[in-house]
């Protein structure tokens, strides 16, 4: 596939984001966040999903230059109110906001209203990581779920992150949605034009499909676990309990109420709900990163079936795929893909992607 440099990436996103009106920083901020995903190889959160955005702003749902403010708050605890902003900026608010009251409390638990998109859980939950602290996020979302025994989509993707500190500078990282997988990775296989597997997603008539083009326009993604005979349920069942956090806590739309985000964009804002929190490990039990590096190191020490496949830790493939990326210099991305941000920098005025090979 053509390669793009990651410093290319970046600016394109930064450009695209600024013509649009996104302040420098904002800008900056959310590139960061999108290419976070194409370093680690989750390419349906990073610059697959810069046009969203882009339309959202121009649409008028999502307002660049505002300002996340708190609402209420006590020792450990924030409400607070996205403003409708950049998923970067909402994000960047809250987990600065949590790691603050967790640095002084020993926990800091944040929800939030009025929230867009805000790419992978995993990036905010790592900001709290790399300062010593454990870090969580939660985000609902669009309806895009159907529950274990029903027909249409009701629950969203809901995923949890939780990243952790160990000794030696090692760190568990877990990213996961509450669905058998994001609908940004459906779209990269449209974009590829492969299909995607089975268990993953229905079509129109309530059956599972391979067809990547027709899961897209039906939106109908199995629960974490597929079927019920798969224990599908319990996908189900950490959807609904992710959204106690999210717009239970903080009166944002619940997922059945969110309209739906397409490549289009939308003229009202979603109103997500999503909750950060931050816990330091040194006000409980000492060893607690000694603890958590004995946890990884066992789980990779175990003697894998296929020796061509190595057991990792959770966080192994996410960090090995970024330091890969960083030393080849380079991202691959479909050139479907190409063509589209080809056509979007000329409606916007700005320089296309470089492509290199």
């Amino acid at each position: 596939m053509p390669e793009v440099r990651v410093e290319e990436a970046q600016r394109f996103m930064e450009d695209a984001l600024r013509a649009v009106g996104t302040p420098d920083s904002e800008a900056r901020a959310h590139a960061a966040l999108l290419l976070h995903a194409d370093l680690t190889g989750h390419f349906s959160h990073g610059l697959n999903r810069l046009v969203f955005y882009i339309n959202d702003i121009k649409n008028g749902a999502t307002n660049p230059t505002a300002k996340p403010v708190v609402l209420k708050e006590a020792a450990a605890t924030a409400w607070v109110d996205g403003a409708d902003a950049l998923g970067a900026t909402v994000g960047h608010f809250c987990m600065d906001v949590a790691i603050k009251k967790a640095k002084e409390s020993g926990i800091g638990f944040v929800s939030a209203k009025g929230c867009n998109h805000f790419g992978m859980a995993g990036y905010w939950a790592q900001i709290a990581e790399q300062q010593g602290l454990i870090g969580l996020a939660f985000t609902n979302s669009s309806p895009v779920m159907v529950p274990t025994r029903a027909k249409d989509g009701v629950m969203g993707t809901n995923p949890i992150a939780l990243f952790a500190p160990a000794a030696n500078g090692d760190s568990l990282g877990v990213d996961m949605a509450s669905t058998a997988v994001a609908l940004g990775k459906v779209e990269v296989q449209v974009h590829k034009e492969e299909p995607i597997p089975e268990g993953w997603a229905y079509g129109p008539d309530g059956k599972p499909t391979t067809d990547a083009q027709l899961a897209l326009d039906t939106a109908k993604l199995m629960p974490l676990g597929g079927a019920e005979q798969t224990s599908g349920y319990k996908g189900y069942a950490l959807s609904a309990a992710f959204e106690v956090l999210c717009s239970g806590l903080s009166g944002a739309n619940s997922s059945y109420q969110i309209r739906s985000w397409s490549m289009e964009g939308a003229s009202t804002p979603p109103n997500l709900g999503q909750c950060f929190m931050a816990i330091d490990p040194e006000k409980f039990a000492p060893g607690f990163g000694e603890r958590i590096a004995a946890g990884l190191q066992r789980y990779r020490s175990l003697e894998p079936v296929d020796p061509s496949l190595p057991v990792l830790a959770p966080g192994d493939k996410e960090r090995a795929n970024a330091e890969q990326t960083k030393q080849r210099g380079t991202i691959s991305y479909a050139p479907n893909m190409l063509d589209m941000y080809s056509v979007l920098a000329g409606k916007l005025g700005v320089k296309p992607l470089e492509v290199v090979g």
